[in-house]
Parts: C-alpha cells; sequence; structure tokens
C-alpha cells in the first residue's frame, strides 16, 4: 500500500478533492437510492450502494491509469479518438428514440455488466483534447476562418450536432466550452462571433426541421420547449413538479440539515440519486453540507487554474482548461437547476451521482489533468515538445 501511495504523482490536492468527494457520495447515493428501491421497485439499497462503489473503483483505476500517460500524447490519442467517437455517436442516434422507455439515442448498452456507456460524455472529453491540440498547434500562426474551418469548427459541428438530438444540454455545455477555451486559446473573437451566429441558426434550423417532421426527432424538442417554458412560466408540468420537491428538500434542510438518510423528499423526488441528489445533500445535510460541497468544486476549479499556470506547454495549459473547467461547470449547472436557476438539464452532479458513464469520464478528465501537473511526466520528452502530429502512431510510441 505504501508502494502504492508512492506512485501517485501530480497535483495531491486534485486527489484529495477526488478521494473526499467520492467518499461522500455513498452517504447520499445510499440514502437517495430508497426512492428506487422502495417506490420504484427497481433492486436493493445495499445493491444500488455496490454497484455505485464499483463504478468509484473502476473510476479511479481510469485516473490512475491516465495520470501516468506523459502529456503529450494525448495529442496523437485524440487524433485517433475523435472518429471513433463520431461512429459511436452515430450509431446511438440509428437505435431510435426510445427503448423499454428510455432514450436509447443516449446509450450504448454493455451486457453482462448491467449498464450502459453514453458516448457523448467520452466525445465531450475526446472533443476538447483535439480542441486544445489545433489551438496549440496554431497558437503564434495568425490564422483566417476559412483555414481553420475544417480542421477545427466541422469537428466541433459535427459532434455537437450528432448529440444535439439526444441530449440538448450536453450538446449545448460542449458548444460553450469549446468557445471559451477557444477565447483562452487567442482564437481571434471576431470568429468567435460568427460562430456563435452559426451555432444559433443551425439551432434554429433544427428546432423547425423538428417541428415540421415529428417523426424525426420524436419528443426531444417537446421535451426541451416544456422544460424552458415551464422555467419562464410555471405550470403543472413534470419538470415543475421535480423543482418544487427540490425547493422544499432545500427549505426542510435550514441551516444543519436533518441528518443522514433523514431525508423525506428523497421518496418524492425524481432522479433523487443522480440529477436532484444536491437538493437530497442540502436537506440532510443543510445549508453547511451544500457551502461546503460548492466550495470543494470551487477548490478544484482554482487547482485547476493552478496546474494550467504552472504547466510547460501551451498544449499542457489549453488541455487542463478543456478538460477541467467542464467538470465544475456541470457541477455549477446541477445545483444551479436544484434551486431554479436553471431549467431542468439532466446533468449529474460529478463524482457524486450515482452513474456510470459520466463518472468514468470526469475521472478520465481528472486523470489528464494530474498527468499535466507531474513535471517528471512533462520532462519526459526531453524538452522538445514540437512533434510530428500528422502520424498519430509516431506520437504514441513517444518517437519524437
Amino acid at each position: 500500500m505504501v508502494k502504492f501511495f508512492q506512485n501517485i504523482k501530480g497535483d495531491k490536492a486534485i486527489w484529495a478533492i477526488a478521494a473526499l468527494l467520492a467518499l461522500f457520495s455513498f452517504l447520499p447515493v445510499y440514502s437517495a437510492s430508497s426512492n428506487l428501491v422502495y417506490v420504484v421497485g427497481n433492486g436493493t439499497t445495499v445493491g444500488h450502494l455496490v454497484k455505485h462503489a464499483l463504478l468509484l473503483f473502476l473510476g479511479f483505476g481510469i485516473i490512475y491509469a491516465v495520470h501516468k500517460i506523459p502529456t503529450h500524447f494525448f495529442k496523437g490519442l485524440s487524433l485517433i479518438a475523435l472518429p471513433i467517437v463520431v461512429v459511436l455517436l452515430i450509431f446511438v442516434l440509428a437505435q431510435g428514440s426510445s427503448s423499454g422507455g428510455t432514450n436509447a439515442s443516449r446509450w450504448i448498452r454493455i451486457p453482462f455488466v448491467g449498464f450502459g456507456f453514453q458516448p457523448s460524455n467520452l466525445a465531450a472529453v475526446v472533443l476538447m483534447i483535439y480542441v486544445a491540440r489545433y489551438l496549440s498547434k496554431i497558437r503564434d500562426v495568425k490564422v483566417t476562418f476559412k483555414e481553420s474551418a475544417l480542421p477545427l469548427w466541422l469537428p466541433v459541428f459535427l459532434v455537437v450536432l450528432l448529440i444535439l438530438p439526444a441530449n440538448f444540454s450536453t450538446a449545448g455545455i460542449i458548444f460553450s466550452m469549446v468557445l471559451v477555451l477557444c477565447f483562452l486559446g487567442g482564437y481571434p473573437i471576431k470568429y468567435l462571433l460568427a460562430i456563435v451566429g452559426t451555432g444559433v441558426l443551425c439551432l434554429t434550423l433544427f428546432i423547425l426541421t423538428a417541428k415540421a417532421a415529428p417523426g424525426l426527432f420524436p419528443n426531444r424538442v417537446d421535451t426541451w420547449m416544456s422544460r424552458i417554458e415551464s422555467f419562464t412560466n410555471p405550470e403543472d408540468t413534470e419538470a415543475n413538479y421535480q423543482i418544487e420537491r427540490a425547493k422544499i428538500a432545500i427549505a426542510t434542510g435550514g441551516i444543519m440539515g436533518k441528518g443522514a438518510g433523514k431525508s423525506v423528499q428523497k421518496n418524492f423526488l425524481p432522479q433523487s440519486s443522480s440529477d436532484f441528489i444536491y437538493a437530497i445533500i442540502v436537506e440532510e445535510y443543510g445549508l453547511i453540507g451544500g457551502g461546503a460541497l460548492m466550495f470543494f468544486y470551487l477548490f478544484l476549479l482554482f487547482r485547476i487554474l493552478v496546474v494550467a499556470n504552472g504547466a510547460t506547454t501551451i498544449f499542457s495549459k489549453l488541455l487542463v482548461l478543456g478538460v477541467g473547467l467542464p467538470i465544475v461547470f456541470q457541477a455549477l449547472i446541477n445545483m444551479a437547476v436544484a434551486v431554479e436557476l436553471f431549467p431542468v438539464t439532466g446533468q449529474n452532479l460529478p463524482l457524486i451521482s450515482s452513474g456510470g458513464t459520466s463518472s468514468w469520464m470526469t475521472c478520465l478528465a481528472i486523470g489528464i489533468i494530474l498527468s499535466a501537473s507531474n513535471k517528471s511526466l512533462a520532462q519526459d520528452n526531453g524538452g522538445k515538445y514540437d512533434i510530428d502530429e500528422s502520424n498519430p502512431l509516431e506520437v504514441l510510441s513517444g518517437q519524437l
């Protein structure tokens, strides 16, 4: 065990934050899973806890393995992985809109393990790495919009448009984070404004097409619109039912909370162990518990900025920001939904909510950040960072 901890490298604060969030997650997940057991009739509370523990164990295995990979290897990996995730996104989109009452166009079912894989989460990480690679490549070069359209924006729009029909909130977050990363990477603002306008136009055309031909994307656009309408003009809808229950949970939590496992609203609040787990946390642990949780995510943001500032290459800096900022952004969105600052989005609370793919992709991102924070790995390249990125196999083999 001592040898294992000696092999752990990178930013120790980020390791500690990830471990603390994961350990704390067992309490609210175990408590909120009673809703799935006694209301929905799905499994046992111990079974849900064991599954959550297994997913986190595998997730931290991902962190450990990825943080051992030299940072510059991710350039080549993104070139290889991007076509793969595009194929996976096309595959899940072709499955149809529903399967057994669930949205099949988000998931690939993994045989024999009892849960699914959501390619959009992997696509988000891979795309951010790819964008960081491109921005680092043109950092000291004056680039025109025409020159960047195919290598940068074509993959971005392709991934976002493939995710959009099934998962509007994830597509929106990915697009927003790409814009933020491009801004931080020095991409011309006038081109970014043009991209924003193009994105708005594409979204408008998509909604009009879906409205004109409902059979293409059944129920999805209506779901978005109903959530936005219920947010701006409250009515008796399912989304408002969720929000009202979440606000009751938060209001009754008070300063100190009702205590671990004593939530009442977990029995009435849908998705209490995933999308609305923050409301259950505040109900059980009060304003102090909810505030402490927010502090840890903001502290994670601070450490991400520290790692990015201390990175030795432009690519490493952009890579850390590209995969790190979405973690904190997703957490803040989840909290904002619970207090009705945002419409219902379906975004989990990273490392806290129950779920498989989302937790694993968060762990993948954390592993990449830790790799960038490991100075010894940064020096494995012998101080040479100008590699032939046209040959990803050369990058992967480390022959610079």
